[in-house]
């Protein structure tokens, strides 16, 4: 079990991460590829991800890169920085302005469990040439698994957000950390993270933690092994129904006043209005408030929407929050 020690100022402190992290997700979905299981809402995704892969002329250039990702165990910490909150380009850059030092203690950390390959005395010695081969390969991965899914992935993280939101207005930090069961239990100033791989204790000392909505993420959160960097835990998400790429570039077009009225003939009015009224997130009861309906019918609205994949309900004691999936915002966007 993983326990973090919070203080008042680490609760003032404490903030959810705006958007997915490019390269938590870069570095966790290597696990995902890898890893043995059954996971119905990965399957494809993984089959698309290794047959371009295979595909790959320059294939041997992830070698030091998967090596450095094994499926379960430690990984290096310096292939998460900080500074990938700010982006792809950002956080690469981190990546290739690691120290040295750091490289030495996180690479012989994982020497210790895994056969690396030779590039990693190079990169033990912080090699600038050896470096940039990993965050092109890294930048290359990235092309190949994240960007043709990267709608999907950060329509899963922005309804946690929401979530996390509802959360923060009505219990304060206190209420969000307290929503982040099952996988986490609040008590008395101590996050404790459950079927945690180590026995281990965080203490925050007034820095505060950055909670990071994860797609990749598996059931169990992530922190970073080195105490002294800023404080950061990584958590699952719910998958809204899986991954399959963008059949076109970019965001969808902007809605028009025909277009809402297409979409009140294909779902009927009431329908339409109850899915854009859960644009931002929203509850049953404001479902019904905001369209001067019955509970009932906002319920039972819902629940159709919901079954044809429309939106995600997640239930926090006794409301349910309604979000919609990336297939609901494409509809409310068409």
């Amino acid at each position: 079990m993983l326990k973090i020690f919070f203080s008042g100022e680490d609760i003032l402190r404490t903030r959810v991460a705006p958007a997915a992290d490019p390269l938590w997700e870069l570095v966790l979905s290597l696990h995902r590829l890898q890893a043995r299981g059954n996971d119905a809402l990965m399957s494809n995704w993984r089959h698309a991800v290794a047959g371009g892969l295979r595909r790959d002329s320059s294939a041997d250039q992830h070698r030091l890169l998967f090596a450095l990702n094994p499926p379960r165990g430690y990984f290096p910490d310096f292939l998460t920085p900080y500074d990938s909150g700010a982006g792809i380009e950002a956080g690469l850059e981190a990546v290739r302005a690691t120290p040295a030092a750091l490289l030495h203690r996180d690479v012989a950390l994982l020497a210790g469990a895994t056969v690396l390959p030779s590039s990693a005395s190079a990169l033990v010695r912080g090699e600038p040439e050896v470096l940039r081969h990993l965050t092109d390969s890294m930048d290359r991965y990235r092309t190949l698994a994240l960007a043709p899914y990267w709608p999907r992935i950060q329509a899963a993280v922005d309804a946690d957000r929401a979530r996390r939101a509802r959360a923060l207005l009505d219990g304060g930090v206190e209420g969000l950390l307290t929503s982040l069961r099952p996988t986490m239990r609040w008590d008395a100033g101590v996050l404790e993270v459950l079927d945690y791989p180590d026995t281990r204790e965080l203490h925050l000392d007034g820095r505060g933690l950055l909670l990071v909505p994860s797609f990749f993420c598996a059931r169990t959160p992530v922190a970073l092994h080195d105490p002294t960097l800023p404080p950061v835990l990584v958590y699952p998400v719910d998958r809204l129904g899986g991954l399959v790429p963008e059949s076109r570039p970019g965001a969808g077009p902007a809605s028009t006043p025909g277009g809402r009225e297409a979409l009140a003939a294909l779902l009927g009015r009431t329908r339409a209005a109850v899915l854009e009224a859960t644009d931002d997130g929203c509850t049953t009861g404001e479902v019904a408030r905001r369209l001067h309906i019955s509970p009932a019918a906002a319920s039972q609205h819902t629940t159709v929407l919901r079954n044809a994949g429309l939106l995600v309900s997640q239930r926090e004691r006794n409301t349910v929050l309604h979000t919609l999936t990336p297939l609901g915002r494409a509809v409310l966007d068409a």
